[in-house]
């Protein structure tokens, strides 16, 4: 859908919503409290406060729903107690610590030192490369162009309050939407296993 006609669609979704909710709270018998008093419109106070209330609510559900949609984005974002500085130490930290098993941090990519260069000024911006070659070769052997988005990659950031948080692909969105998209095939029970490093990593840096 042309994203036009689909902003025009959410809209009228919004006021369908609102105006049965409206219905629903305006005053009648047993619904809200009676009250003689109106504003200068001449309209009862009472409705007022319940139709400010429907609207509210509306609001309260439509964020709800975006909220919502954005855990289904793919990616899963932690907080961090820790600067952007100790975060991605701890986190390279976490993943070399399974270098038995395969694991290496490739490089960073630090955004904003790269901006400062050209003279932009940016909140830090880390991106960690990292994963496992022993796992991921043999994939990329056989579809070269899965190269082009893994390895993974880990963003630490610090948003315009100055609060820190760790960013990165699920691995249900790694195996289920990367992979199908070059045709690559998933190695068996490869999806569960990383989630449980990636949330054991993550939480190593941030907690």
């Amino acid at each position: 859908m042309p994203s036009g006609l689909a902003a025009a669609y959410r809209a009228l979704k919004f006021f369908n919503l609102s105006a049965g909710i409206l219905r629903a709270l305006t005053p009648r018998a047993g619904r809200c409290v009676r009250s003689d008093e109106t504003n200068m419109l001449g309209i009862p106070m009472s409705f007022k406060k319940c139709a400010l209330a429907s609207l509210a609510l509306s609001l309260a559900i439509c964020t709800g729903a975006a909220t919502a949609h954005a855990t289904d984005d793919g990616l899963i974002t932690k907080p961090s107690r820790y600067s952007v500085t100790e975060t991605v130490t701890r986190f390279e930290a976490a993943v070399k610590q399974k270098e038995t098993v395969g694991f290496t941090v490739f490089t960073e990519i630090d955004h904003a030192a790269a901006a400062k260069k050209f003279g932009i000024d940016m909140r830090p911006r880390t991106v960690i490369v990292f994963g496992n070659p022993k796992l991921g070769t043999p994939a990329m052997v056989k579809t070269p162009l899965l190269a082009i988005d893994v390895p993974p990659k880990a963003l630490v950031w610090e948003d315009d309050q100055g609060k820190v948080w760790l960013s990165y692909n699920s691995s249900d969105y790694v195996y289920n939407t990367i992979y199908p998209r070059h045709g690559a095939a998933v190695p068996p029970a490869a999806t569960a296993a990383f989630a449980k490093l990636l949330d054991e990593m993550s939480d190593q840096a941030t907690k």
